[in-house]
């Protein structure tokens, strides 16, 4: 590998240790969020409150020197308090436009799921066109610009369900979930004298961070590779058990996703693995399941294992 290849190893293993600091027990959770930033994509946290959610979040913006917001979802909360508002100044006599939280680099929707579904489109420019229009004038967003969203499972009062337009520009969804009986009894410990986030210290900035998001486009996907990732997109859509399959957008996701994973990994091409490994979490969200599908037990896990073992992977045989 080149020497900025290497550097960039470096640098992410020093960014996965800080988090994993903060957030005890969670590497493979941990290793998502990085694929995640790595190909520019935002990430829908979806667990139980208490588990970390926030404190990743923080953690990861804190490490990389980026300009951070968040936004406490609630009912009262509107579209111009997320993209933000004109306001007129009588002495200049003209209109002057106040940024909105959504002009960061790494944003928190707390609870997004407490907006409005009328709040939550004001979300989807910035998360697809990464720019916002208010008044008829676009505002392009700083770059990196990462939305990472949290929602509780369990608690539906007061609550309103994310779009299937909105899901499908999340590139990953996952949960953190309960920490072990040994890493919840460290947790203790690790946060006696104070929390794990105030004592971080940044391993890069923004702008290395655009950097290597650009280095990690490039690297290599074979075209046999490519194949696998559009037959398994495709089987999702023919699959008996699934009512709505993936989209062409959630093809690309995966894409993408997998890039970010092998250069994390220290490679310059995308192998089958990433692909299996990254499709549940890619994928997941943008699937819905027919009825009596539910109704029978079936699961998504299920669904993707029967689509692994019906799609070939890719080999080559050297000689």
């Amino acid at each position: 590998m080149e020497a900025i290849l290497m550097e960039d190893l470096e640098i992410l293993k020093r960014l996965k240790a800080n988090l994993e600091s903060c957030i005890l027990g969670k590497e493979a959770e941990i290793e998502l969020l990085l694929a995640a930033t790595l190909a520019g994509g935002h990430v829908l946290l979806e667990d139980v409150p208490g588990t970390g959610k926030t404190v990743l979040i923080k953690a990861l913006a804190k490490s990389v020197q980026g300009q951070f917001r968040r936004i406490q979802c609630n009912p009262d909360l509107l579209p111009t308090d997320i993209t933000g508002v004109s306001i007129y100044h009588p002495k200049q006599e003209t209109f002057w436009f106040r940024p909105g939280p959504v002009m960061t680099n790494i944003l928190l929707a707390d609870e997004i799921n407490r907006a409005t579904t009328k709040t939550q489109s004001a979300l989807l420019e910035a998360m697809e066109e990464r720019h916002v229009t208010v008044d008829g004038e676009c505002y392009p967003l700083p770059e990196p610009f990462l939305l990472l969203a949290t929602q509780n499972p369990i608690d539906f009062e007061g609550t309103y369900v994310l779009p299937e337009a909105q899901l499908d520009r999340f590139m990953m969804k996952f949960s953190l979930g309960y920490p072990n009986h040994e890493t919840e009894k460290a947790m203790l410990f690790s946060q006696a004298v104070g929390h794990p986030v105030d004592r971080l210290e940044p391993v890069t900035d923004t702008e290395r961070l655009v950097a290597m998001q650009q280095r990690a486009k490039q690297v290599h996907v074979d075209d046999a590779v490519a194949d696998y990732i559009v037959s398994i997109a495709r089987k999702t859509r023919e699959h008996a058990a699934i009512f709505l399959g993936a989209s062409p957008r959630a093809t690309i996701a995966l894409l993408n996703a997998s890039k970010a994973l092998a250069y994390l990994r220290g490679r310059d091409f995308v192998i089958p693995d990433d692909i299996k490994y990254l499709a549940p979490y890619v994928l997941g969200h943008r699937i819905i399941l027919h009825s009596e599908a539910r109704i029978d037990g079936t699961t998504l896990d299920s669904v993707f294992k029967s689509i692994f073992e019906q799609v070939r992977v890719p080999v080559r045989l050297e000689k």
